[in-house]
């Protein structure tokens, strides 16, 4: 199987993955990286954090993967993102000194705070960047069980929504068909152009999202005649990112006891919560991973999951 279109262009094809906080984008990107395509995929992963855990989470170890923390890809590190395109377009070519590395094309994973605007401008206003690669299509994951909240208070959710190529609505499983109805007809309003799929744990058809050449220049400045300016946007001050480095194994029992009583006080307000942990007379590595509580209701299933992900 392969997504390339040759007779169509001959820029590398890129597509960003956005959605907000915990929708499901690193899931979805595991599920293109295991799948049988045939290519080699450059990925290029962004964290609001300072500390990266996603780029610990994603398989493939044939890939070429780049990580950019401790901002938002479409603001304070936008720099790094050119020159890292810059820097995978000399290694295909083996020019300036490079080992040379064969890529048929780019997947962006952007923070789950990144308004994908200012991303998709990058492949049209910077000239080297353009000569080489082609923006081939935005899709959005969309968490179903926490959407409609996510979509009344975030403007980065909002954003991402309303830019996007394809939206796949996750965790299907989690809601009820009413809902589902009530969420789709809402995504519907806010981008009637873009195509919808129902998703359970981010598991698509690739042919749905890559190779679609579905990014049309023209479409977005009728959405937002402003696109091409160079200028600064608006992120919510209030949310912050906070982490824990420990190099000793951690007791299981006082791990989970923690992050019980942080969530008990404060689940509403956490977004967020991941990590690559080491537990004491366990094996393997262990993912501490969630989204926030919603009206301060108790947890339904374990902190923390054993995976495979190799030895400690």
């Amino acid at each position: 199987m392969s997504f390339l279109q040759p007779d169509i262009d001959s820029r590398i094809p890129v597509t960003v993955l956005t959605g907000f906080l915990g929708a499901g984008k690193t899931t979805l990107l595991n599920h293109v990286m295991t799948a049988n395509h045939g290519e080699r995929i450059a990925v290029i992963i962004n964290e609001f954090g300072e500390v990266g855990i996603d780029n610990q989470l994603v398989v493939g170890a044939d890939e070429e993967i780049f990580e950019m923390n401790n901002g938002c890809i479409c603001c304070t590190v936008r720099g790094d993102l050119i020159r890292i395109l810059d820097e995978l377009m000399e290694a295909r070519n083996g020019i300036n000194g490079r080992k040379q590395v064969h890529f048929d094309r780019v997947l962006i994973e952007t923070t789950g705070l990144a308004d994908p605007a200012p991303v998709a401008q990058t492949f049209f206003v910077d000239e080297q960047i353009a000569d080489h690669y082609r923006l081939d299509a935005i899709v959005t994951v969309v968490d179903s069980k926490h959407a409609q909240a996510q979509l009344d208070h975030g403007h980065e959710a909002q954003e991402q929504v309303a830019f996007s190529d394809v939206l796949l609505i996750n965790k299907v499983d989690l809601v009820s068909e009413e809902d589902l109805l009530q969420l789709e007809k809402r995504l519907r309003i806010m981008n009637p152009a873009a195509k919808q799929y129902r998703t359970e744990q981010s598991s698509i058809d690739l042919q749905l999202i890559l190779g679609l050449n579905a990014f049309e220049l023209d479409k977005k400045l009728e959405l937002d005649p402003e696109f091409l300016d160079i200028h600064s946007h608006e992120h919510d001050d209030e949310v912050k990112s906070i982490f824990f480095r420990e190099e000793r194994p951690l007791d299981l029992n006082k791990l989970e006891h923690f992050p019980k009583i942080w969530l008990t006080d404060h689940g509403v307000d956490t977004l967020r919560y991941k990590g690559v942990l080491q537990i004491k007379d366990v094996q393997h590595r262990v993912i501490f991973q969630g989204v926030h509580i919603e009206n301060g209701s108790p947890m339904k299933y374990p902190l923390v999951s054993s995976l495979s992900l190799g030895e400690t």
